[in-house]
């Protein structure tokens, strides 16, 4: 369930505590997120708006004749992560230097180490989010970030808009106070990145607010890997929402092994190799080997719950449930899930 913009409230910044641990510490101990006006160069992040956006146009997804930056999507082109088609040109996308380089910056490392008195890096594995208009049944759903991510508790995401993002875009929301929790809360089948949700009543429980803002390029969102969290719709009438949503850890924490991979590349294959084949600096790539990391194995019971859900639901004759069977019988046909959800689908169908 999404909730009603009117009541959404606005996000508290923490540019004026900026550089001081403690308060950050105290605030975020507080609120479960810390968000900063400008903490990024916007003139990086408009060179990297104006890449990702020309590759985007060259796959199909940006309206040929436009300028790229404006972000006018295509008429009729909508797909989203789990679709073949998707990773396509994601993929294309995500062998961007800028895009990897752009997670080291100066001020955001500095940053998060002064959130965890640790030093810091980002994972490996980036992210991009990019969303199109009107394809509000995909929106990402209420969730808390380990599920996917795993690792530990510590560690920080930090989401930023690339290109201002007003409301409607579709930019992130936080249930402020929510990670004070302490534990993973049960997420079940949903739509949308991740394909997992926390249920709207055990939200309600929680009796919190949701805090969100008109996000402008350079602004960055920063929680930690308990807080429930969850995208807002995309109701423009034609423009997609780009964001970055990288995670930092300690150096001496451990890392969930998935994590080590590409974003994506257990849906399409790829690797780092191809990620790198056209970079014109070393300076991060593997950058990660150099710190001897703890790599642990991926806890599957998340997604496999999901999925189960997902079976039943379609045998129920749930259509989003059966839309993501589709999609993982299409796209997974060799594995066992894919074979399951092929059963499940000859069930429904028969």
């Amino acid at each position: 369930m999404i909730p009603n913009l009117t009541d959404l409230q606005e996000l508290r910044e923490s540019n004026d505590i900026q550089g001081d641990r403690t308060a950050l510490q105290l605030r975020m101990e507080e609120d479960g997120y810390l968000f900063f006006r400008q903490l990024q160069d916007p003139e990086s992040l408009r060179e990297l708006r104006h890449q990702m956006l020309s590759a985007m146009q060259l796959g199909g997804w940006i309206k040929q004749g436009t300028n790229p930056l404006d972000g006018i999507a295509e008429p009729g082109v909508q797909c989203t992560e789990g679709d073949s088609e998707y990773t396509d040109v994601y993929h294309q996308v995500y062998r961007n230097q800028l895009f990897h380089e752009i997670a080291h910056a100066d001020s955001i490392l500095q940053t998060v180490s002064d959130i965890t008195g640790r030093k810091m890096i980002p994972q490996p594995q980036k992210v991009a989010r990019l969303w199109f208009p009107k394809y509000t049944a995909h929106t990402t759903p209420m969730h808390q970030d380990f599920v996917h991510f795993q690792g530990t508790y510590e560690n920080l995401t930090c989401w930023a808009p690339v290109g201002d993002c007003p409301v409607e875009l579709g930019g992130l929301a936080v249930l402020k106070g929510s990670h004070k929790i302490g534990k993973v809360l049960d997420h079940h089948f949903s739509l949308g990145a991740g394909g997992l949700m926390i249920n709207n009543a055990d939200q309600e429980a929680l009796g919190l607010t949701w805090h969100t803002t008109n996000y402008e390029i350079g602004d960055s969102l920063i929680f930690p890997a308990l807080t429930v969290h969850m995208a807002l719709p995309n109701v423009t009438d034609d423009r997609l929402r780009v964001s970055l949503d990288n995670r930092y850890q300690a150096i001496n924490d451990p890392i969930a092994e998935h994590m080590t991979e590409p974003h994506l590349a257990s849906m399409s294959p790829f690797n780092w190799s191809q990620v790198y084949e056209d970079w014109d600096s070393s300076n991060y790539q593997y950058y990660w080997k150099d710190h001897d990391l703890e790599v642990v194995p991926k806890d599957w019971s998340f997604s496999n719950r999901g999925f189960q859900e997902a079976c039943e639901l379609a045998r129920q004759g749930n259509r989003d449930a059966v839309h993501h069977l589709a999609r993982l019988a299409k796209r997974d046909a060799g594995t066992e899930q894919g074979r399951q959800a092929a059963e499940v689908l000859d069930e429904v169908a028969n």
